[in-house]
């Protein structure tokens, strides 16, 4: 009979984790005022960890027998839960943000426990799986920049399914052009990416050019070096494109400006397409799969650059005053995109246009040069055709600014004062005033008639108004990166 003490085991090694006794190891985490020390026994270290036995192995003690570790790559909250996990095996993720779930997933990698970080991973993809959409960008360039794609393949594999449905999403981010090559290699290897063969030619072309800010920005100014760079540039990324499976319009109206960099046999390959029946000499891939897929609708809700799943079901359970906040797979509504200021642009008077008739919406901002998410309930329609600015009366509508980033938690804030839950522009002020709660709790507005190019969209700061009180702390006006525009719909 095996009889086995874990959880006794695991509360005794917890406790020696706070007893200064025989302590050898001083660790020093975290940046300039952030910087904190921790003290720990180097035999836990060293038999717990594969990455501290190096470590340790290599640094000289002082005269008191005291080895110094430095890592300030690691924040304090964060290494505070692996020394948790070092000594009792234990980790409480409950009420963690999503984010520092993730950071802790890459410093457990780094610090190379395998098991930490494999059930974080898993966790995030079967738990997290709209917040790993929403970062996509930032998350897919991380591991591939710090060449980690090989040792999180659930991450990799769960991102590439993403890609190969729908490839814009990679391609039209802003940081595009900063992918690694190895990235990109991987994605042009796709035989069912669902892309044209010639935007994925142009994403190609797009990004050499990126890596060499030397280029002149007109092609007719090239010179034969300027070329040649390009082309060294694209070496492993162009025998990847299905040429021969470009339309002949495009290639002439698209890769012969660049033919230099494609070589001759290629180009008069290419050029024998003109001539049925004859055969060429250079390798020709296969056709890509093109099936249009189409993604679940609960994720196609949720592609979006600002909020996540967690975000929704808060939401959701403010519109139904509830006390307890939803669980992900009891959400009552859905999100339906009525305006994305990326995609539609950011006039205010684009915003009384697109959104005018639609009742129950919510809108979305994120704060420029911030973390913020600030946010507003409309249950009302939305009406454009007022010749006055105007109030109208509700109890329900609120505001609201949602947990991110630095912002530790949300903030919610009801209408106060009903007759004045919001302000809706005459039509001589729409090209000025976008949506507006209550006297400026929450208003988006422009002097130059783009919500992104001066600061003046505002949430006042003063308590003594129309709604409970002010959802951020500073009276500061800003201006927004990106919003957006949802009708609630219940499921």
């Amino acid at each position: 009979m095996l009889f086995k003490f874990f959880d006794k085991l695991s509360q005794d090694f917890s406790e020696l984790l706070n007893d200064k006794k025989e302590c050898n190891v001083v660790i020093e985490v975290d940046k300039e005022e952030n910087m904190k020390s921790f003290t720990s026994h180097s035999v836990v270290l060293r038999y717990r960890s594969t990455y501290f036995a190096k470590e340790l192995e290599n640094i000289a003690a002082n005269e008191n027998y005291i080895k110094t570790i430095i890592k300030p790559n690691i924040s304090t909250q964060i290494f505070e839960i692996i020394l948790k996990y070092i000594y009792g095996g234990i980790v409480n993720i409950e009420n963690i943000e999503t984010k520092i779930i993730y950071e802790l997933m890459i410093i457990a990698n780094e610090l190379e426990f395998k098991e930490l970080s494999e059930k974080l991973e898993n966790y995030l993809i079967e738990y997290k799986a709209s917040w790993l959409r929403t970062h996509f960008s930032r998350i897919y360039h991380s591991i591939f920049d710090s060449n980690k794609c090989n040792e999180f393949k659930g991450l990799n594999q769960f991102y590439n399914d993403i890609i190969t449905k729908h490839p814009n999403l990679i391609f039209e981010s802003e940081d595009f052009t900063s992918l690694q090559e190895a990235a990109l290699i991987s994605i042009l290897e796709k035989d069912n990416l669902q892309l044209e063969e010639i935007k994925i030619w142009d994403y190609v072309i797009k990004w050499g050019i990126a890596q060499n800010l030397t280029l002149p920005t007109n092609l007719e100014e090239w010179s034969k070096e300027n070329f040649k760079t390009l082309k060294v540039t694209l070496q492993r990324c162009l025998p990847l494109i299905r040429y021969f499976h470009i339309s002949e319009k495009d290639i002439w109206e698209k890769l012969k400006p660049y033919r230099k960099i494609l070589g001759t046999q290629l180009w008069d390959d290419l050029y024998q397409r003109l001539f049925p029946n004859q055969p060429v000499k250079s390798l020709v891939l296969p056709a890509r799969i093109i099936s249009n897929p189409e993604l679940p609708q609960r994720v196609n809700e949720l592609i979006s650059t600002i909020i996540s799943e967690e975000h929704v079901a808060e939401i959701s359970t403010w519109i139904d005053r509830k006390s307890t906040i939803y669980s992900l797979t009891n959400v009552p509504y859905k999100l339906q995109l009525i305006l994305r200021g990326s995609k539609d642009g950011f006039q205010p008077k684009t915003f009384w246009n697109m959104c005018n008739g639609h009742a129950d919406t919510v809108v979305i901002a994120k704060v420029a040069e911030t973390d913020e998410i600030l946010g507003g309930y409309n249950p009302l329609a939305w009406d454009n055709s007022k010749t006055q600015d105007t109030y109208m009366e509700t109890n329900d509508s609120f505001i609201f600014s949602l947990k991110n980033g630095n912002i530790q938690n949300s903030i919610l804030s009801r209408v106060a004062n009903k007759s004045c839950a919001l302000e809706y522009s005459g039509s001589n002020n729409q090209k000025t005033f976008g949506p507006c709660f209550g006297e400026c709790e929450f208003l988006l507005q422009s002097d130059v008639s783009d919500f992104t190019k001066d600061k003046e969209c505002w949430c006042i700061y003063d308590s003594d108004h129309f709604y409970e009180k002010s959802i951020r702390t500073t009276d500061d006006k800003f201006s927004i990166v990106e919003y957006e525009v949802f009708k609630i719909v219940k499921m």
